[in-house]
C-alpha cells in the first residue's frame, strides 16, 4: 500500500497497490475489502466503528492476500474466508457488533446471495443428517443371533436332511417326515419377520426430530427481505426476522428487538414451563447452560410474543437440536438387551449344554446297536457298522433336541407381553415395545421429569394476599385446585356474597390486564393460549366470582364468564407491554362511565417501588409508608421461599394526559410508541395486593412416591427448572421429607458434571430421593449411564426434545402422551396417556405381575419339555422302540402347550406385589429348586421329580400296552393285539432271530394291522397304538401340570383352578385340539396316531393324574424351606 488518497469524515481509504505491486482500482477495493454484505455507498460513507471494522477487514485481507500469493497472485480475486472458529464462537457472550465482525455481515444489508451460496458449500444445508440404518439382510441375520434360534435352525436342517434321505423310499412316511423341518423353518421365518419389523421402527425418533424443524424463514439478503426462503438454505451469518408464531429455523443470536419484548417457548428443549424473555444484551460467562443464554434462540423453539432480528450462528447438526439428534443416534446404536432377553439367552446357553450332553449320552448308550467288534489277541477286530441303525439313533438325538427346545416359548412370551400391554393401556400406559412390559417389573430407579409428570404443568394460584382494614394488616386466602378448570377447587374462607372493594379491584386487574385465554378441549382437558401465569389469573378470577348485586348476562355455562364481564365493564384502549426492565404489564381501560384508569400487574418489588399509595379493604386510599411496605415484603419473602411465583397488582386513576386517551389519534399516543416511557407512566401507583402461583404437584403423586418407597424403588427428579422451585415440589410430594438435609441430594446439572467420576457414583448410590435441577440433555444421559453401569434398571421419563437421548439410553424410556413431543414419544418404550407419574407406578406393578406370570408359564413349558426329554432318553436307554416321533413333539410344544401357557398370563397378581423389593435383573428365571422339581440332570444322576415322572409315565404306558392285557383293573385287550415280554420289547432289534414269533392282527380305529409277511413290523408300524397312548399321556400330564403352575409354591387348595377361568378354557381347547388330530383320519395319518377306546382313555387319565399329587407334596416342601430364605433375601435387598 502506497498511501491514501483521502481521509474524510467516513475514513474512506483508497488502496493504490496490493502485495504484488499492482494498483487496485477503487471499485475493486470496495468490493473486496468492505465487510461482507455492506454496499459500497455505505462503506464509503461510514464512520466511527464501521471505519474500524473496514480497517480490520482490510488489514486481515491484505495479510491473507500476502499468504496466498505463492503463484503469481492468481488468488487475488478471492474473498476473505470465514474464520474456522465460528462453530465454537460464544455469540451469547459477545456484543452485537462483535458478532457482526465475526460473521462478516451487517444487520442492515444481510449476506449477498453469492456469499450465502459459498457458505452453504462450506457448512452444508441447514438440516439434520440422515443416518443410513442397517440393511434388510443385516437385520435378518441379527435375528439369528440368538442361542435358541440357532439350536432350532440346526435341528431343522438336520431334520430336513434326514427327511430327504427317508423320502427316497417315497410313500406317506416320507411326506410326514418333512412336516417337522418345514414347521421349524416357518417358526424361524415368522420370528425373523417380527424382529425385522421391530428393528425397522427403531430410528423413527430421528425422523420425528426433523418434523419440528422450521420449513421457511424470513431472511435479509442483498439488502432485501426474502419472506419464504426454505429454512434448509440458511447459513451462518444470515439475518433472520422472527415474528409471533414463527418456529425458529436455526440457532441464532438476537441482534435487536422490533417489539418491546420477545418471548420464546423452549420448554421442549430445556424443560422450563414458562416462555423465556429474550434480550439482545450479551451474557456472562462463556460457559453457560442453555437456560442462561437469554440472547440466543434455538432451532425448533417457537416465538410466542414479539418480533426481532437475529443472526444465524449455527445450522444443521451444529445446532442444539442437531446435537440431540446425534445423541439419539448414538444411544440407539448402544441399546442393551432387555433383562428378559438376557435371561432367555442364558437359558438357551444352558439348554445347549444340556442337549449336547443328552445327545452324547444317548449316542454312547446305543453305540452297541450300530457298531460292533470282536477282540482278537486283546485287540478289537472285525468291526461291523450298521448305517441304518446309526441313522435311527441319530434321529432319536434330533428328537431329543426338538423335545428339549420349547419352540412355542417365543410365541407364548409375545402373547403374554401383548396381553400385558392391553392391561397397561387400560391404566393409561401405552407400551410401544413389548419387552418393556417385563423390564418394568425389575425397575430399581425411576428418573422423572418434574414439569407435567410430577406436576400438572398448569400454573395455578395457591395464595392470595390482600390489604386489610388498616395499613399494618394483611389478609391471606388459600386457593385450591391444580388445573385450568375454573371448577377445580375454590378459595377458602372467601366472602362470596360480600366482596369488598379491594378484592374487586384485584379481580378487575387480573381479568383485564391479561392476554391469555382458556378453552375446553373435551375429556376434561383445557387448552390455553398465552402465558401460563396469566391463564392461572383468569382461573382465579372465576373462583372469586362477581361482586354482590351484579348479575352477568352471560350464560352460566361459559368457561370464563366472570373475566368476560370484567372486560365488558372496563374496555381496554391501550397496552403497555411487559419488558424486562420494569418487569410489569399495564393496560389503560375505559369504564362504562367514560373515565380512564391504568391497571398494572408485575413483579411485586418493582410495583412497590413505583407505588405511592395503598388501597385498604373498604377501598380507601392511604399513603404507602415503610411499615406497610415492610409487611408486604415480608410476606413476599415467605412466599418466594416456598417457591411461589409472585405477582403484584396496582392501579392508577390520575392519568394526566392519558385521562382522555381513546386511541391512536389522541395526542398522547406518541408516548406509547416508545417503551422507554412506560416506567414514567406507571408511577404514583396504588398497590392493592399480590398472588402466589406455582405449577402444583398432582394429587396422586405423593401416594405413588410412597408406593415406590415401599416397593424398594428410588425416585430421582431431573428437571430443567430452577433449584428452589424443584426442591419445594420435591418436599411437597415426598421425594424429600420436610426436615431432611438435602445438601448432598439436590444439585444442579452443572454441579453434578463437575464432580469426579467416583463421587458421582457415590452420590447416585445414596438411599432415598435425589434432585438434579437446571439439567441439560447431557446431564440426564450421564445420570442414566452411571446408574446402568452400577447395575440399576432405570426408567426415565420425559416429554421434550431434550429428553429423547436419555429416553433412548434408559432401560425403559417413558414419554408423555399429552405434553410430549413426537420426538420423545418415538424415542420411548412407553407413553403415558395421562402424563401422570402414578401411572408409572401402576405400570411397574403390572410389570411385576406379568413377570410372575411369565415365570409360571415358563415353569410349565420347561417341565413339559424336560418330561419329553426324559421320555426319549428312557426309550433309548431301555432299548425299546421309539415312543414319540419329532412331529408329535413339535405339535405338543407348539399347539397343545400354547393355550394353557398363554392362559397362565392371566393369573391374578399377588396382593403384596408392590411391597416386595425389586428383583435383581440378573435373577434366574429357573432356580435350582425349580430345576430339581422339573428337570433331570444326566451328568450328576440327580433325578428331577416331575421330569422323571413324565418320562416314566409316557414310557411306562408304552410298555404296558405291549406287555399287559389289563392294568389297574382296566381291560386293554379289546383290540386283539399280541402281548410280548419286556425282554422281547427291549431287544426288539433281534426279532428276526426269534424262532416261532408270530403276531395276530389287531384293530385300531378303522385301521386293520396284519403282520403275516414280517412279524417284526409289530415293533415298527404296529407300535402306533402304543405311541398314541404315550402322546395322550404326555398331553394329559401337561394339562394337569398347568394347574400346578398356577402358583410356584401355593397349593391348589388355596389357589383353585377357577381362580384363573381362562386356564380352564385353555385346557379345554388343548384337549379339543388333541381330539382333532386323533379322530380326523387325515391328521391322524400325518401324526402317526390312531383313535383310542374308552378304556384306553381311562388308562391315560389314571397314569397322568398323579402328577398333581406329586407336585402338591413338592410345593409343601418348597413353602417350608423357602420361608426363611425369603426373609433373608428381603433383608438383604433392604440393606442394599
Amino acid at each position: 500500500m502506497t498511501g491514501t488518497d483521502r481521509v474524510g469524515v467516513g475514513c474512506d481509504l483508497r488502496v493504490h497497490a496490493n502485495a504484488s505491486g499492482r494498483r487496485i482500482p477503487d471499485s475493486e477495493f470496495s468490493s473486496r475489502f468492505r465487510p461482507t454484505g455492506l454496499p459500497n455507498s455505505k462503506f464509503e460513507n461510514a464512520g466511527g466503528a464501521r471505519c474500524q471494522i473496514g480497517m480490520t477487514l482490510f488489514l486481515s485481507g491484505f495479510l491473507l492476500g500476502r499468504g496466498a500469493m505463492g503463484k503469481g497472485g492468481q488468488d487475488v480475486g478471492k474473498k476473505v474466508e470465514l474464520a474456522p472458529s465460528i462453530s465454537s464462537f460464544p455469540a451469547w457472550a459477545r456484543t452485537v457488533q462483535e458478532c457482526e465482525v465475526e460473521f462478516k455481515v451487517s444487520t442492515e444489508y444481510g449476506l449477498p446471495s453469492d456469499e450465502a451460496l459459498r457458505r452453504q458449500q462450506i457448512y452444508g444445508l441447514n438440516e439434520l443428517e440422515k443416518h443410513s440404518g442397517p440393511s434388510i439382510w443385516q437385520l435378518v441375520l441379527e435375528q439369528f443371533n440368538d442361542t435358541l434360534v440357532r439350536i432350532l435352525l440346526v435341528a431343522a436342517v438336520v431334520s430336513f436332511v434326514l427327511a430327504w434321505y427317508d423320502g427316497d423310499e417315497g410313500g406317506e412316511l416320507g411326506i410326514t417326515a418333512f412336516v417337522e423341518p418345514l414347521v421349524i423353518f416357518l417358526i424361524l421365518i415368522v420370528n425373523a419377520i417380527v424382529g425385522v419389523w421391530q428393528e425397522n421402527n427403531a430410528e423413527k425418533a430421528l425422523e420425528a426430530l426433523k418434523e419440528i424443524q422450521s420449513e421457511h424463514a424470513t431472511v435479509r439478503r442483498d439488502g432485501k427481505l426474502i419472506p419464504n426462503l426454505p429454512a434448509k438454505e440458511l447459513v451462518p451469518g444470515d439475518i433472520v426476522e422472527l415474528k409471533v408464531g414463527d418456529k425458529v429455523p436455526a440457532d441464532m443470536r438476537v441482534l435487536h428487538l422490533i417489539s418491546s419484548t420477545v418471548r420464546v417457548e423452549q420448554a421442549s428443549l430445556t424443560g422450563e414451563n414458562a416462555a423465556v424473555n429474550k434480550t439482545n444484551h450479551r451474557v456472562e460467562p462463556d460457559d453457560i447452560d442453555i437456560q442462561g443464554k437469554e440472547c440466543m434462540v434455538f432451532a425448533g423453539t417457537t416465538v410466542v410474543n414479539g418480533s426481532c432480528f437475529c443472526l444465524v450462528t449455527q445450522t444443521g447438526m451444529n445446532t442444539e437440536i442437531g446435537k440431540i439428534h446425534s445423541q439419539i443416534h448414538e444411544a440407539s446404536q448402544n441399546e442393551d438387551d432387555t433383562p428378559l432377553k438376557k435371561k432367555l439367552n442364558e437359558f438357551g446357553e444352558v439348554l445347549t449344554a444340556i442337549i449336547g450332553a443328552i445327545c452324547a449320552v444317548v449316542w454312547l448308550i446305543n453305540v452297541k446297536y450300530f457298531l460292533t467288534w470282536e477282540f482278537v489277541d486283546g485287540w478289537p477286530r472285525n468291526f461291523k457298522f450298521s448305517f441304518e441303525k446309526c441313522t435311527y439313533y441319530f434321529e432319536i438325538a434330533v428328537a431329543l433336541a426338538v423335545a428339549a427346545i420349547p419352540e412355542g416359548l417365543p410365541a407364548v412370551i409375545t402373547t403374554c407381553l401383548a396381553l400385558g400391554t392391553r392391561k397397561m393401556a387400560q391404566k393409561n400406559a401405552l407400551v410401544r415395545k413389548l419387552p418393556s412390559v417385563e423390564t418394568l417389573g425389575c425397575t430399581t430407579v425411576i428418573c422423572s421429569d418434574k414439569t407435567g409428570t410430577l406436576t400438572t404443568n398448569q400454573m395455578s394460584a395457591v395464595k392470595l394476599v390482600v390489604m386489610g382494614r388498616w395499613t399494618d394488616i394483611l389478609r391471606t386466602f388459600t386457593v385450591s385446585g391444580t388445573t385450568y378448570d375454573p371448577r377445580d377447587g375454590c378459595i377458602h374462607d372467601w366472602p362470596a356474597k360480600n366482596m369488598d372493594v379491594n378484592l374487586q379491584t384485584i379481580a378487575k386487574i387480573a381479568a383485564v390486564c391479561n392476554d391469555a385465554s382458556i378453552s375446553e378441549a373435551g375429556n376434561n382437558q383445557f387448552v390455553t393460549t398465552g402465558m401460563p401465569t396469566e391463564a392461572a389469573l383468569k382461573v382465579l378470577v372465576e373462583k372469586m366470582g362477581l361482586p354482590a348485586g351484579y348479575n352477568t348476562s352471560l350464560e352460566s355455562i361459559e368457561l370464563l364468564r366472570c373475566c368476560k364481564w370484567w372486560n365488558e365493564m372496563f374496555y381496554r384502549v391501550a397496552t403497555l407491554e411487559f419488558d424486562r426492565t420494569r418487569k410489569s404489564m399495564g393496560v389503560i381501560v375505559k369504564s362504562r362511565s367514560g373515565t380512564n384508569s391504568l391497571l398494572v400487574k408485575g413483579a411485586v418489588e418493582n410495583l412497590l417501588e413505583r407505588s405511592a399509595y395503598i388501597q385498604l379493604l373498604d377501598g380507601s386510599v392511604v399513603m404507602l409508608d415503610d411499615i406497610s411496605r415492610s409487611h408486604v415484603l415480608k410476606v413476599l419473602h415467605e412466599m418466594s421461599t416456598n417457591a411461589l411465583r409472585c405477582l403484584g397488582f396496582a392501579y392508577k386513576d390520575d392519568l394526566g394526559e392519558f385521562a382522555t386517551y381513546d386511541g391512536e389519534n389522541h395526542p398522547a399516543h406518541k408516548l406509547l410508541l416508545d417503551p422507554a416511557n412506560y416506567s414514567s407512566i406507571e408511577t404514583g401507583l396504588i398497590f392493592v395486593g399480590l398472588v402466589g402461583l406455582r405449577d402444583p404437584p398432582r394429587k396422586e403423586v405423593s401416594k405413588a412416591i410412597e408406593d415406590c418407597r415401599a416397593a424398594g424403588i428410588r425416585v430421582m427428579v431431573i428437571t430443567g427448572d430452577n433449584k428452589e422451585t424443584a426442591e419445594a415440589i420435591c418436599r411437597d410430594i415426598g421425594v424429600f421429607t420436610p426436615d431432611e438435609n438435602i445438601h448432598l441430594k439436590s444439585l444442579t446439572g452443572k454441579d453434578f458434571m463437575s464432580l469426579p467420576s467416583n463421587e458421582k457414583k457415590d452420590l447416585l448410590r445414596q438411599n432415598g430421593g435425589l434432585l438434579f435441577s437446571r439439567a441439560e440433555p447431557k446431564h440426564k444421559q450421564e445420570v442414566v449411564r452411571l446408574l446402568k453401569e452400577d447395575g440399576e434398571v432405570v426408567a426415565m421419563t420425559g416429554d421434550g426434545v431434550n429428553d429423547a437421548p436419555a429416553l433412548k439410553m434408559a432401560d425403559i424410556g417413558i414419554a408423555m402422551g399429552i405434553a410430549g413431543t413426537e420426538v420423545a414419544k418415538e424415542a420411548s418404550d412407553m407413553v403415558l396417556a395421562d402424563d401422570n407419574f402414578s401411572t408409572i407406578v401402576a405400570a411397574v406393578g403390572e410389570g411385576r405381575s406379568i413377570y410372575d406370570n411369565m415365570k409360571a408359564f415358563i415353569r410349565y413349558m420347561i417341565s413339559s419339555n424336560i418330561g419329553e426329554v426324559a421320555s426319549i432318553f428312557l426309550t433309548a436307554a431301555l432299548g425299546i422302540p421309539e415312543g414319540l416321533i419329532p412331529v408329535q413333539l413339535l405339535w405338543v410344544n407348539l399347539v397343545t402347550d400354547g393355550p394353557p401357557a398363554t392362559a397362565l398370563g392371566f393369573n391374578p397378581p399377588d396382593e403384596d406385589i408392590m411391597k416386595k423389593p425389586p428383583r435383581r435383573s440378573d435373577d434366574s428365571l429357573i432356580t435350582a429348586w425349580i430345576l430339581f422339581r422339573y428337570m433331570r440332570s444326566y451328568a450328576g444322576g440327580l433325578l428331577g421329580v416331575i421330569g422323571l415322572y413324565v418320562g416314566l409315565a409316557t414310557v411306562g404306558v408304552f410298555i404296558i400296552w405291549y406287555t399287559h392285557g389289563s392294568f389297574m383293573g382296566i381291560d386293554l385287550s379289546g383290540d386283539g393285539h399280541t402281548l410280548v415280554t419286556y425282554s422281547q420289547l427291549s431287544n426288539w432289534g433281534e426279532c428276526s432271530s426269534w424262532e416261532g414269533f408270530k403276531v395276530t392282527p389287531f384293530v385300531a380305529g378303522e385301521r386293520h394291522f396284519t403282520f403275516d409277511e414280517n412279524p417284526c413290523d409289530y415293533f415298527q408300524t404296529g407300535k402306533v397304538k402304543a405311541m398314541t397312548l404315550s402322546l395322550s399321556v404326555l398331553v394329559a400330564i401337561e394339562m394337569f401340570n398347568s394347574l400346578n403352575a398356577l402358583s410356584e409354591d401355593g397349593s391348589l387348595l388355596t389357589m383353585p383352578p377357577w381362580s384363573n377361568p381362562w386356564l380352564l378354557v385353555a385346557m379345554s381347547i388343548s384337549f379339543g385340539l388333541h381330539f382333532l388330530i386323533l379322530y380326523v383320519p387325515f391328521l391322524a395319518q400325518v401324526f402317526g396316531i390312531v383313535p383310542l377306546s374308552f378304556n384306553e382313555w381311562l388308562l391315560v387319565l389314571a397314569v397322568a393324574f398323579p402328577v398333581i399329587l406329586i407336585d402338591e407334596v413338592l410345593k409343601f416342601v418348597g413353602r417350608c424351606s423357602n420361608y426363611s430364605g425369603a426373609k433373608r433375601q428381603q433383608t438383604k435387598h433392604k440393606d442394599e
